[in-house]
């Protein structure tokens, strides 16, 4: 108990306010900008949640209660309506049509609650303003936003059909084209954005308020960007003298070379002003999905250190797009820890971990780290690591003083200390059940071997004395 009540103080979780003067805001850490900070002290977001639009789900407050308790702080949130039983946020007449000038006062309700429930537990909020689910297939039959739903515009009226049964990585609804510009503008849309801007000003008239929120515009894109920049420069706008950070998560960020939005992006800290690279947590595996992590974070330290998220891991179901499996979504977690992302959450059941038992082992095994070095305070040497497999092992360090190895599934490798003749101390901890595991001791100034206590997932946590 002792030690769990030190971990949540160190994380963040448990800061006093009147102990931190100035922005009590999430920003980029003053320190090292590829880490967040929030209330003043540097912390490392960790999370994982049943459902995505956690607003609309019932038992809420318990819900966040058991990640808070096992020490997440870092939620997804779509301000999407999709999934059986949840509520809109228009007005539902009796006649069953909507009415796109009236609020469903319930849902602006259940999101302000969410927000005031995290607020108190110091749990990080990111928010998509957009999820392109909801405007396609069966989806779209039953939105509001569809025409054949509410009483303010007809298809003619709008531009918009009534049924778009694609996939919306194709981007044919043109909901998504209502920007003047874009390539399938029609001056029908204006109307629709009308509606579009009137409900993301309703948003920020709750989510301004707090200073726990982070926004990205969109689930998994492949709209032209021209799409979120808008709404980028809408919420900045409406925040005025507030500052928020703002990004756009782009659907190819797997393969990110032969992106251009996911380059771009990258390239341009002004407007993208955190990464979220979650899908790179589908379809890359073991050693390439460490590789492709690690090529994005050196292109990002090419032009400006900012916080890469990852609020998307995915493993599950074995999915024919890349999902994985249970204990993919588990590694993948830990690479991104050990990679250098400044949040990492596990995705909602079916294709992710959710907050299941091997979810909160995996982030109370990040949190012991926590209790013995700041991951702020290093960065990744794979070079120092020999006689290894591929996806044996993966270490970041501050070189002579602190080194944290990961062993995705057991292994044994050496570690080169031959530069620091001195003494060290180590401990493992069990990534499957978030425990200690032994402790152990080094004499540096050479090649040590560091074997795991065994199979599955472990850290060895390794400090000079």
């Amino acid at each position: 108990m002792i030690n769990f009540i030190f971990l949540l103080a160190f994380s963040g979780c448990l800061t006093n306010e009147s102990e931190n003067p100035g922005n009590d805001d999430i920003e980029p850490y003053a320190e090292n900008p590829r880490y967040w900070q929030y209330k003043g002290e540097p912390v490392l977001l960790l999370g994982g949640s049943m459902d995505d639009n956690l607003f609309l789900i019932s038992g809420l407050e318990e819900h966040l209660d058991l990640l808070h308790s096992v020490g997440g702080n870092y939620i997804r949130n779509t301000m999407s309506s999709r999934d059986t039983g949840n509520s809109w946020p228009f007005h539902l007449q009796e006649d069953g049509y909507y009415d796109l000038e009236r609020w469903n006062e319930d849902y602006w309700n259940k999101f302000e609650s969410l927000l005031k429930l995290t607020h108190e537990r110091d749990i990080i909020i990111q928010i998509e303003v957009w999820d392109r689910f909801d405007y396609s297939m069966d989806f779209w039959k039953a939105n509001p936003i569809n025409p054949s739903n509410n009483v303010n515009y007809t298809e003619k009226e709008c531009g918009m059909a009534i049924d778009y049964p694609n996939h919306p990585a194709r981007d044919l609804q043109p909901f998504f084209h209502s920007i003047p510009g874009m390539p399938s503008y029609q001056q029908e849309l204006d109307l629709v954005r009308k509606y579009q801007e009137k409900f993301v000003a309703k948003m920020l008239s709750y989510s301004l308020k707090y200073g726990n929120v982070l926004y990205c515009m969109d689930n998994e894109t492949s709209t032209p960007r021209e799409w979120g920049k808008y709404w980028m420069n809408f919420i900045q706008k409406k925040a005025g003298d507030k500052k928020v950070y703002t990004t756009d998560m782009f659907d190819r960020f797997f393969s990110p070379h032969a992106c251009p939005n996911c380059l771009i992006a990258i390239e341009e800290p002004d407007v993208y002003e955190f990464l979220d690279v979650s899908q790179n947590n589908s379809r890359n595996f073991d050693q390439m999905h460490w590789d492709t992590l690690s090529w994005i974070l050196q292109q990002r330290d090419l032009y400006s250190l900012r916080p890469v998220n990852c609020v998307k891991v995915y493993g599950g179901m074995n999915s024919s797009w890349g999902s994985g499996s249970n204990e993919d979504g588990i590694e993948r977690f830990v690479r991104n820890v050990i990679g250098g992302c400044a949040a990492v959450r596990h995705h909602r059941p079916p294709h992710g971990n959710g907050l299941g038992v091997k979810s909160q082992a995996s982030i109370q095994s990040v949190r012991k780290i926590e209790t013995m070095v700041n991951m702020w305070g290093m960065t990744t040497h794979m070079e120092l690591l020999s006689d290894m497999e591929d996806d044996e092992a993966y270490l970041t360090a501050k070189l002579g003083e602190n080194y944290v190895i990961l062993f995705p599934d057991g292994g044994r490798v050496k570690l080169d200390l031959a530069d620091y003749p001195a003494e060290f101390s180590g401990r493992w901890i069990s990534i499957g059940s978030g425990s200690w595991g032994e402790k152990f001791s080094l004499e540096g100034g050479s090649l040590k071997e560091i074997s795991s206590p065994g199979s599955g997932g472990w850290f060895a946590v390794i400090i000079r004395e």
